[in-house]
Parts: structure tokens; C-alpha cells; sequence
């Protein structure tokens, strides 16, 4: 490995110490309660910063095989530092909170959000922060202009939301429609909006089965029908057993 080389991971490993094992909310990273993010996400927040744009899995792999392999741990394509010197109180909720909080969205989920509110999947919370600059920059990791919405927080926690406080970061489960505030959703956005829910509510029709026969259709012989046509030939009625019988008896007189 050249020096150069090595200056590199060097500078990589430092600044991977900073973000995991110091302050992870400074760059807007949850980590879940094990302490990993994901792989994918990290490499996102190290592009932003300068002179960091090269960096790739192979990089952090490639630390993970040196010297410094024992500052952090891979599983499961999510990394973290073993060295942490943060603990997140994810039980007890924050009071003391701001009058407005921001959290960036997709453009696809505006009118979804705006109509139902925000909530959060398994294990996961919805990110909020103080600093406008700082959401937008955090949204367009997903998007490359997210629409920022305004969120009321402090009345949204009186009413029973508990808002958790990670760092500079605030967390959230959800945030009902009534407390949050943002752009007008765009009028073809509201139309792609209905016309996706007008077609999932058009599969999720169950299915009618249809009764007795339509333009088109045709009915199927039944074992009955069948055994009958094979004693018509050309049209005629075979005899049957009665006929024969008498025939016999007309021929004996």
C-alpha cells in the first residue's frame, strides 16, 4: 500500500470515529438501539463533506481489514463504532421543545402527508430538526428537492406525541395532518395522488363470480349428455334394448 493510500484511510477512519462513535446526530444519522446505520446511508453523509467524495464501500472495507479494524463492526451491510461515546434516551420525552420543527419529505408523499400525516415504520422514527438548512440537506439524501414541511411541535406534544431528543436532532412515531404545515401540494400531484389510490382501490375489489352465461361463453357437455350422442349416428336413434326385444318377439310369430 502506497503512503498516499494509506493517508487516505487514515483521514477515513478518523472522520468514520467522529460520525459513529461521537456525534452521529450531526450529521443527521439515527443509529438504531444497537448502535449501526446503515452502509449506504453513511456513505451519503461522508459525500457531503469536502473532499470526501471518493470514498466507497471498498474504502471502509478495506479499513476494516487493517490496523484500525477494531474501532468498528460490520453485519448485515450496517457498520457501527465500538468506541461509543453517545447514549440516546429513547424513553424519556423531551418538554422543553421548539415552537417549529422542520422534516423534509419526498415530492411523491406530499399529498399522502399532507392528507394523513406523518408516521414512522417499525423501529424507525420521523427526524426532525430546528435548522431549515439542515432538513433540506438531510432530504435530499432521498430527494433531490424534498419539500419541507413545517411542523408544529410544541403543540403536537401537549396533546400526547412524545418527541424524543437525540443530540441536535428531535425523533417522533408520528404527527397527526393537523400539526403540520408546508407548501401547497401542485395540482397534478393531487390528480397522480387520486388516480394511485383509485387503482389500488380497484385491485383490492374482490372478484364476483359471474352466474349463468354471457355473449361469448359456451356451457360444457355434462358425462349425461355425452353417453347420449354416442348412440346417435347421422342424425338416427339407435334402438335400444326394448326395440330388439321386439323384433324377436314380431319375428317368432
Amino acid at each position: 500500500m502506497s503512503k498516499k493510500t494509506q493517508i487516505k484511510l487514515d483521514s477515513i477512519v478518523k472522520l468514520l470515529h467522529y460520525i459513529l462513535g461521537y456525534r452521529p446526530d450531526e450529521f443527521g444519522l439515527v443509529p438504531d438501539p444497537d448502535g449501526y446505520v446503515p452502509v449506504k446511508e453513511l456513505l451519503k453523509v461522508i459525500h457531503e463533506e469536502e473532499n470526501y467524495g471518493y470514498v466507497r464501500e471498498s474504502h471502509i472495507r478495506e479499513i476494516l481489514l487493517g490496523p484500525d479494524r477494531f474501532l468498528f463492526e460490520l453485519m448485515d451491510q450496517r457498520i457501527r463504532s465500538l468506541d461509543r461515546q453517545w447514549e440516546p434516551d429513547l424513553s424519556t420525552p423531551c418538554l422543553d421543545l421548539p415552537a417549529i420543527l422542520f422534516a423534509p419529505i419526498r415530492r411523491r408523499a406530499h399529498a399522502h402527508v399532507m392528507e394523513k400525516g406523518l408516521s414512522a415504520g417499525n423501529n424507525k422514527y420521523i427526524l426532525l430538526t430546528p435548522e431549515k438548512d439542515f432538513a433540506e440537506k438531510i432530504g435530499r439524501r432521498t430527494d433531490p428537492e424534498p419539500v419541507l414541511l413545517e411542523i408544529l411541535a410544541n403543540e403536537a406534544g401537549r396533546v400526547g406525541n412524545p418527541f424524543l431528543a437525540f443530540g441536535e436532532l428531535f425523533l417522533v412515531k408520528e404527527i397527526p395532518a393537523r400539526f403540520i404545515a408546508g407548501p401547497p401540494v401542485p395540482k397534478e400531484v393531487i390528480e397522480q395522488h387520486s388516480l394511485a389510490q383509485q387503482q389500488k382501490a380497484q385491485k383490492e375489489k374482490p372478484i364476483r363470480r359471474q352466474l349463468g352465461f354471457e355473449a361469448g361463453t359456451f356451457a360444457l357437455q355434462s358425462p349425461k349428455d355425452s353417453a347420449a350422442n354416442k348412440h346417435r349416428v347421422k342424425g338416427k336413434k339407435v334402438k335400444g334394448w326394448k326395440e330388439e326385444v321386439r323384433g324377436m318377439r314380431r319375428t317368432k310369430r
